[in-house]
This record gives C-alpha cells, structure tokens and sequence, in this order.
C-alpha cells in the first residue's frame, strides 16, 4: 500500500497539530484525515448492508416457514452470538494486522450473506450462516474502533468515534426503512446479493484506502486461550472495569423503552403513526447530542459532563411514572437520548486507560457488551410488560438504571489515578 501524498500527509499533520494544541477542531478536520474518509465510508455501507440484509433474511424465513418464532430468530442472532465472539475471538483484533483483519471480516460476511440467498440453502444453515456473520461483528467493529486511535490523535479520535456512532444510530431507522422499500420491488434473495455487495464494497475501501499496520502484539498462545485471558486481564483492571460498565449499563436500560415501544402506543391509542415516532424519539436525540456536544465543546469540556449526564441519562424515563401521553413521552425520549452525549467524554478516558498492546481486545469486549446486555435487556423489559402496563415497565427501568449507574460512576470516580496498563497487565 502507498503512502498518502505529501499534500494528504500534511493535511493529516495539521488536523494532528491543531487537536494536540487543544483547538477545538470540530468534524470537518476529522474529515481531512484520508483514512477516516475511508473507514467512514466504508461504515456507512457495512451498517446499511447489515441492517438491509436483517430485513431481508426475515422475510424470506417469515415466507417460506410462515413461524414469528423463527422469524425473530433472525434479530435474537443478531444479539446472541456477541458475548461468545467478544471472549473468544477479541485477541485476533491485537494479533493480526488491523486492515487483514478488516477485510477478511468484510469478505468473509460477503461470503456468508450470498450463501444465505443460493435457493437450494436448506432452513438451518441460514440460521448458521447468521450466527457466523454476528461472530464477526464484534471483531470487525473492535479492530475499526482500536484502528480509529491509531489514525486520528486525541480530539479527533473522540470525534470520530462519535460520527460513527451517529451512523449506526441513523442506520438502524434509514436501513429498515429504505430496506422494506426496496423489498416491495426485490426479491428477499436478490436483497441479499445486494448486501453482499456493500460488504465487498466496504472490504475494498479499507484494502484500498487505509495503510497497512503491524500488529499490536505477539504471542504462540492458543488464539482462543489468548482471547479469554485477556478477558480476564481486561475485567481484572479496576479503571477499565468501571469504564466498560459505564459503557454496558445504560443502553441495558435505555433499550427497555425501545423494547416496548409497540405496546406502550398501543395503550394510547396512538397507532402505527404514534410506534414509529416514539422509537425514533431516542435515536433521534442522541445523535443530535453527539453533535452538538461535538460541535459546541471543547474536549476539556466534555469530559467535564461526562459524569453528570450519565448520572441524570436515565431521569427522563424514570418521568414515565406520570404515564405521559405521546406528545410528551416523545419528549422525554429524545431528553434521554440527548443525555447520552456523555459518550465523548468517555471516549478519551477509555483510550487512555487501555494499554496500545490490549486495544483491540478492548474494544471487542466493549461492543461484546453492549450488544450481549441490550439483548438481555430488551427480553427482561419484553417479559415484564406482559404482567406490569408498559409506562411501568420504562419507568422502573430508568429508575434501576439511574441507581446502578451511581454506584458504578462511584466507581468510575475512585479508579481517576488508577494506573490502569499496569493492573491490565498484571
């Protein structure tokens, strides 16, 4: 792979020296950098293909078995396989060279998404092929986080991470939405070829714009052996642990009240119309905090609200005690979602506590997490709403979750002059 040019490079270098300078950049210099045009790029179709392929495998089991079971079996898998792969497979992100490892979970997705649309695949090898695409989820989603640290310095990696974020936010309402119009004129299968397709167009991005990189570290231990004692190594350092818990727990609870959406408009009448903008409500909000907090802070300035937005995050859904009509439980999911701009101070703080050699496995067990705990969270928040009423249900949620997350932001709070390579190392 060929150097950037010496006017990208210099590019590169200025966006570089201004973060490092404590100017507060913004996300167009995040742009400047030629590599992240890239893995950017190469995001937005991955998160679409993904998203786009979900809706498609769904119908075509919903059409040829005619079973809701089997059919919700299609998104269970998109949860299910996370923890297993974030144990097992997170040290391949630290023992492989970042951009191999990239594409190969790109091709081999492709691989597995146009095995799924050959006519002839039986029923269980569907289901097979996608648990093995959700295995590579977490690996792909960890090495791009960890490779987003080696390209973009200080601010701009906060910056960054967050314009991903946002992404996967705004992906999950466009995706479904252009993908169940798009499946009124294709076919189920000749839907998946199509996601086959953005996940090579994705691999080619990153073959082609990104620079090869060493691996992070070495080692003859068994891969698997490897993967789960970093783990242990990674949970065992008292500043990490507390970190990745401040990640986990929210989201836990935030996804209860997306979790019960249907049910919770039903009660008030509110229809389809009603459904769809109150599970918009959240997203919505949280990408309109990520940029403006991005946009309008400094980044002393967003570590400094770190703390206090995380701990009031889940208030608003704990509002939900007054059973709020729509208008106003609109409202107060949007303030929830706002309120997750904690997410960029958090960013730095994480980066800084993982040592360079564990970065990778770090953030595999970070996205191992959040999508393992959301998982559990939305079938809790799913079997109380058939006892308790649905405005319930969200307001214990936000209750619980804004105790748990005092006590852990205690934690958080102790752990400041932790010398975390050190515990992570031991």
């Amino acid at each position: 792979m060929a150097e950037p040019s010496s006017t990208t490079g210099s590019q590169d270098a200025s966006a570089a020296s201004r973060s490092r300078a404590g100017v507060r950049a913004g996300y167009g210099a995040v742009f400047v950098v030629k590599e992240f045009r890239a893995i950017f790029t190469a995001h937005v179709l991955s998160m679409l293909g993904s998203v786009f392929a979900d809706a498609s495998l769904a119908v075509l089991v919903f059409r040829r078995t005619g079973s809701a079971p089997l059919t919700a079996l299609v998104f269970a898998l998109g949860f299910l396989p996370y923890a297993l792969s974030g144990i097992l497979l997170s040290g391949v992100a630290d023992r492989y060279p970042a951009r191999r490892v990239l594409v190969a979970c790109d091709l081999l997705s492709a691989g597995c998404v146009a095995l799924m649309a050959v006519p002839v695949t039986p029923l269980a090898v569907l289901f097979v092929l996608r648990f093995a695409v959700s295995m590579m989820s977490p690996l792909f989603t960890g090495t791009r986080a960890a490779s987003l640290a080696d390209i973009l310095p200080d601010d701009l990696y906060v910056l960054g991470r967050s314009l991903v974020r946002t992404v996967s936010q705004g992906s999950q309402i466009i995706g479904y939405g252009l993908g169940g119009l798009a499946l009124i004129w294709l076919s189920p299968r000749t839907a998946l070829h199509v996601t086959a397709g953005t996940f090579l167009g994705s691999a080619l991005l990153l073959r082609l714009g990104t620079r090869g990189r060493p691996a992070r570290a070495s080692g003859g231990e068994a891969m698997m052996r490897a993967s789960i004692a970093s783990t242990r190594r990674l949970l065992g350092a008292p500043r990490i642990r507390a970190l990745l818990l401040m990640w986990w727990i929210p989201p836990m609870f935030f996804i209860v009240a997306e979790g019960t959406a249907a049910p919770f408009a039903d009660a008030g009448g509110a229809g389809s119309a009603g459904f769809g903008l109150f599970l918009a409500a959240m997203p919505a909000g949280t990408a309109a905090g990520e940029v403006l907090a991005g946009t309008l802070l400094g980044a002393a300035a967003r570590e400094r609200i770190a703390l206090p937005l995380a701990a009031v995050s889940m208030l608003p859904m704990a509002a939900f005690a007054v059973h709020p009509p729509l208008p106003l439980a609109v409202a107060l999911m949007f303030l929830t979602g706002l309120c997750a701009a904690y997410t960029l101070g958090m960013d730095q703080w994480f980066v800084r506590a993982v040592p360079v050699t564990m970065r990778g496995s770090a953030m595999s067990l970070l996205g191992a997490g959040l999508m393992t705990l959301q998982g559990l969270g939305v079938t809790a928040g799913g079997a109380i709403a058939a006892l308790v009423p649905p405005y319930a249900v969200i307001c214990g949620a936000g209750t619980a979750g804004t105790i748990c997350m005092f006590v852990i932001l205690r934690s958080v709070r102790a752990t400041r002059t932790t010398a975390p390579a050190m515990d992570a190392a031991s």
